[in-house]
């Protein structure tokens, strides 16, 4: 049962704040059945409080107060993936605006190129980096010499290292000495550790993929705010039930 709600903001309103459409299209989103409000489906005209209500749309909760910002970076090497460094060293928060404040979401270490997510959303940071939501991070690794197919099948079935075997990977040759690599994991400098345990050490490592999250136009210390889409797909990858 829907309870209408007499005071807040119209729905189609905050939906089309965080970039979903214009307010005709979210009106029609509601009108279809597919945005729901704390688990009711939401009615055309419905008003809602956007820093306690659950809002869903398709099946995924999205995050519609008006402070919450997601860039993704494409980090260069040499930069650490912590708000603050000891020695000194650059750090990504440097890369992107002070204000809003925002976090890195899990890390890349300090040689490590590519693809990272800086938010202030904590429930999705949390969804993002834990490996039970099981979303998938993707790395092309140059290493050294050329993997065997023995090899590919080593870091497919599973990788032991000294703090536990690692899950299947799915592991595919790109050209000698280049590999793709996707897990689901997020431990420390996980990638390296693989490839160093069946004998072909990390030269140079770019993460490509965050989930459905990627951009080959981005440049090396250039950063961006996702889109809606890629924010709804993000959503998406770490719920279930939307799938």
């Amino acid at each position: 049962m829907t309870v209408e709600r007499e005071t807040g903001e119209r729905l189609q309103r905050v939906l089309a704040r965080v970039g979903l459409g214009s307010r005709r299209v979210c009106d029609d989103l509601i009108s279809e059945g597919r945005v729901k409000v704390n688990g009711s489906t939401a009615i055309p005209g419905a008003r809602v409080d956007a820093a306690t209500d659950l809002i869903e749309v398709d099946g995924a909760a999205i995050s519609v107060l008006p402070d919450t910002i997601t860039y993704l970076l494409n980090k260069p090497r040499g930069v650490v993936t912590t708000a603050d460094d000891p020695e000194g060293r650059p750090i990504v928060i440097d890369l992107v605006p002070a204000e809003p404040r925002v976090f890195p979401v899990g890390r890349l270490d300090y040689d490590t190129e590519g693809l990272l997510l800086l938010t202030n959303d904590g429930t999705m940071a949390h969804r993002l980096t834990h490996p039970s939501f099981g979303v998938e991070k993707e790395y092309l690794a140059q290493v050294k010499g050329t993997p065997s197919r023995q090899v590919l099948r080593q870091l497919r079935e599973g990788v032991a290292l000294e703090d536990g075997p690692t899950a299947p990977a799915q592991a595919t040759s790109v050209s000698s000495g280049l590999i793709r690599l996707v897990i689901h994991e997020g431990r420390n400098r996980q990638v390296r550790r693989m490839c160093e345990a069946v004998g072909h050490p990390v030269e140079r490592l770019v993460r490509t993929r965050i989930g459905p999250i990627t951009d080959t136009r981005l440049k090396p210390g250039e950063y961006r705010l996702l889109d809606a889409k890629e924010l709804l797909a993000l959503q998406r990858a770490v719920n279930p039930v939307a799938r």
